[in-house]
């Protein structure tokens, strides 16, 4: 078994994910986005916009500014445009249109009231009624969302809100909707896949269970770079039964290498196209939801960085802030960034800043710069932020 210092480790895992390389000058383009959707094979989607929605940022941590108009075009705008769906892959996610046919495991077993909430289940079995005249009323009337049924509630027995919801969520997840587009504050607008998705792909076909897992294990690890088993999986949150053959079949293959990494206490598996740069020079917030730190013993591993979002934590009880992004210079996390888009008074507010121990000189600057880049992305005043002392 090959071996790799914990720095190498660090290195491989931030080329991966595309934080070796320099930000386009002059602003992000279409391909420029493209490539980085491509590289991550997902964004996270997540509710929180007290900064920016959190599909937004991991371009942005990337790339530095560009139009967020490129990714709503592409997930949820006309159909001949689309690039991206969304579905459950590392919770719900937007995903290149590609990565369709290697997710139909998940919608046949939620079919089957298998993988899905467990208060969704019903809707596959004694409930798949309900679900059905749901997706009856939405293929007779087009595009709904759960607040177009619930306008009706009172009107019939199955239109009260949480039912509705739930039948809706079951048929996204069992694959017999999908997400014609947002609304409003996020609000999700179901359709029919074959009103939405191009024909094309809906006609691709549907590998075995065993090939998808082998594919999204493939696509984890070269997003990765380096990573145990565990890592590989929660990816695309597969299962370890899912998992294991997949990741014996592609070390058989020569894509993966087993690998002690210094400081880890389980095996890793390098990538056979992974990369060690001399050095990064990396500048960047990252979200919460980022693929980089979303795995936080992974995060813990790499960085030597103990990262829990307080989100729900009481006030008083909080240690680092609301909504805290990690700072990234260099090839370390140097710095907590408790940050707020006031967007009444147009200000990008810091509510404060955590340093982990002996940052680098430059770091301060470093900081304030970025979050002079993001106040002028996010519309907001460029000399609102100002880093704390």
């Amino acid at each position: 078994m090959d071996s790799l210092s914990a720095r190498e480790a660090r290195r491989i895992a931030l080329a991966a994910q595309g934080f070796d390389r320099a930000r386009p000058e002059g602003g992000a383009t279409p391909r420029a986005l493209a490539g980085t959707l491509a590289r991550l094979h997902l964004h996270q989607v997540d509710s929180v916009n007290v900064l920016v929605r959190a599909h937004y940022l991991p371009a942005f941590s990337r790339l530095g500014p560009y139009d967020r108009g490129l990714i709503d075009a592409v997930a949820w705008g006309p159909s001949r445009g689309r690039k991206l769906f969304e579905y459950w892959a590392h919770e719900c996610s937007l995903l290149p249109l590609g990565l369709h046919p290697l997710l139909r495991w998940r919608m046949a077993r939620a079919d089957r009231g298998i993988g899905c909430y467990g208060g969704l289940r019903h809707f596959a079995g004694e409930a798949r009624p309900v679900a059905l005249a749901v997706l009856q009323r939405i293929r007779a009337e087009g595009a709904l969302s759960a607040g177009d049924f619930d306008a009706g509630k009172g009107k019939g027995g199955w239109w009260g809100w949480g039912e509705t919801k739930g039948a809706l969520e079951w048929l996204f997840w069992a694959g017999h909707l999908t997400t014609a587009t947002r609304r409003g504050t996020f609000e999700r607008v179901y359709d029919l896949p074959e009103r939405v998705l191009p024909p094309a792909l809906l006609a691709l076909p549907t590998p075995g269970e065993a090939e998808a897992h082998r594919a999204l294990i493939a696509l984890s690890a070269r997003a990765l770079g380096v990573a145990t088993a565990g890592d590989l999986r929660d990816y695309f949150r597969l299962g370890p039964e899912d998992a294991r053959g997949a990741i014996a079949a592609l070390v058989d293959e020569g894509m993966l290498r087993a690998v002690a990494v210094e400081g880890w206490q389980k095996p890793g598996y390098l990538h056979a196209e992974a990369r060690v740069p001399r050095r990064v020079a990396a500048r960047a917030l990252l979200a919460p939801f980022d693929p980089l730190i979303w795995e936080r013993a992974r995060t813990e591993r790499l960085f030597g960085f103990r990262y829990r979002i307080e989100i729900y934590v009481p006030a008083e009880k909080r240690q680092h802030g609301y909504y805290v992004l990690p700072f990234l210079f260099g090839d370390r996390l140097v710095a907590r960034v408790d940050l707020k888009a006031d967007r009444a008074a147009g200000r990008l507010l810091v509510k404060a800043v955590h340093w982990e121990p002996d940052p680098p000189p430059e770091a301060p600057d470093a900081l304030q710069a970025e979050l002079d880049a993001m106040a002028r992305w996010l519309g907001l005043a460029p000399e609102a932020p100002t880093v704390p002392a």
